[in-house]
């Protein structure tokens, strides 16, 4: 039998940061408004315009991590995204913060790019990037118990992105610079983007549906305080059990692995969402609130890390991973403004029910995606990262599964 293959703990670790931000969202855009002299609409709009500076970084940097070196654009991102969030956190002056905050979103998209590029080009990219979703989701639930025994301010969530950008700062030796070549087992053109309707039309969806999820994940923590009348402590608890519980989702995704494909978990995982939206945003109490939260956080990342998936078997180079969770993130960067809008103008459970609506119209187009591509294997690309073993043994995982993502949120 064949040893076991270790992880790529650079990129997984670089997978957890570039995507605690979306993570921390509540507490961010909450923490912003009750600590800044801005509305909730205006503090959603600093939530939205971080995480569309996070999207463009990802959009321009698609195609360049392999040929600038993801050492030097992970350095760089975590260099933003500490000096961004960092001086964000240090200052009451509200542009400060808005440019903080945008430098951080930069730097944070920066990283990511980086970490889905060499996820993608895994052998097992589903392993990787479920140990990324389970390192983002247990660190933002412990810092969801830990942040509101801290004290006020807005400051809080942005200086804990820093400094977990700094700590992992260590671990980018491990990557490689732009001089090292990539290894491929077979040629892979270069040039032009394969799949490129499919990859189009899953882009396009998927950023309709990080919006719908984010507009809820935007202001679930005023749902929870103003609707549901709870306490900071009591919502912050919610979010830290339902973050556990994405836990769960989590692993079941990985132990699941191809076992159904990717076009049930997709569509099926996307409608059950959907009812969890509208459960949540129509939530009066505890139980509500608590229930619709946490079947929400455990269904997520486990659609995601499919969608993801699908997004990766598309060019194993990683272009269409970075394009599709950079969509993902625009559709995140809009989802703050977007909840606070249409919970301000039509309230929390209309709102949840034009969400899960939407949710279901592109549910289909999303699973048809994923049937039309079930069967097309490409090659596999591995990313040069140096370790510690020989160079025969550099980072991958063996398995059978096509990549399977975070985040994203």
């Amino acid at each position: 039998m064949p040893a076991p293959r270790t992880l790529p703990w650079p990129l997984v670790t670089l997978f957890t940061v570039g995507y605690l931000s979306p993570y921390l969202l509540p507490t961010t855009v909450g923490r912003l408004s009750s600590g800044l002299p801005l509305t909730a609409t205006q503090a959603g709009a600093i939530g939205s315009a971080l995480l569309l500076s996070s999207a463009t970084a990802g959009f321009l940097l698609a195609s360049r991590v392999d040929r600038i070196g993801a050492r030097t654009l992970a350095r760089a991102g975590l260099a933003l995204a500490f000096l961004g969030y960092g001086g964000a956190a240090l200052t009451g002056v509200v542009p400060a913060v808005v440019a903080g905050a945008v430098a951080g979103g930069f730097g944070s998209g920066t990283i990511t790019a980086v970490a889905a590029s060499g996820i993608a080009a895994q052998k097992d990219p589903h392993r990787v990037t479920t140990a990324g979703l389970l390192g983002v989701s247990a660190l933002a639930g412990a810092l969801y118990l830990t942040i509101p025994h801290l004290g006020p301010g807005h400051g809080l969530p942005l200086a804990a992105i820093a400094l977990t950008a700094l700590a992992v700062w260590p671990l980018t030796a491990r990557l490689s610079g732009p001089a090292a070549p990539a290894r491929t087992s077979s040629s892979v053109a270069y040039g032009r983007l394969p799949h490129l309707r499919a990859g189009l039309l899953l882009a396009a969806t998927m950023t309709c549906w990080s919006l719908a999820q984010n507009s809820l994940w935007g202001v679930s923590g005023r749902i929870g305080l103003a609707q549901a009348r709870l306490t900071e402590v009591t919502v912050g608890a919610v979010f830290a059990v339902a973050l556990g519980a994405g836990l769960l989702g989590v692993l079941g995704a990985g132990v699941l692995g191809s076992r159904l494909g990717r076009a049930l978990p997709i569509g099926a995982g996307t409608a059950l969402i959907a009812g969890c939206i509208a459960l949540s945003a129509s939530a009066r109490d505890l139980s509500s609130f608590a229930t619709g939260e946490i079947s929400w956080n455990i269904l997520y990342p486990v659609v995601l890390s499919y969608i993801l998936g699908l997004a990766a078997s598309l060019d194993p180079r990683g272009r269409w991973a970075v394009l599709v969770g950079s969509a993902s993130s625009l559709g995140t960067a809009a989802g703050p403004l977007t909840g606070s809008v249409l919970a301000s103008g039509m309230g929390f459970p209309v709102m949840g029910e034009l969400l899960a609506a939407g949710l279901l119209l592109i549910a289909v187009p999303m699973t048809a995606v994923a049937l039309r591509t079930a069967r097309r294997p490409l090659p596999v690309v591995e990313l040069p990262v140096e370790a510690p073993v020989p160079a025969q043994q550099a980072y991958d995982t063996a398995s059978s599964n096509s990549y399977a993502s975070t985040s994203a949120r």
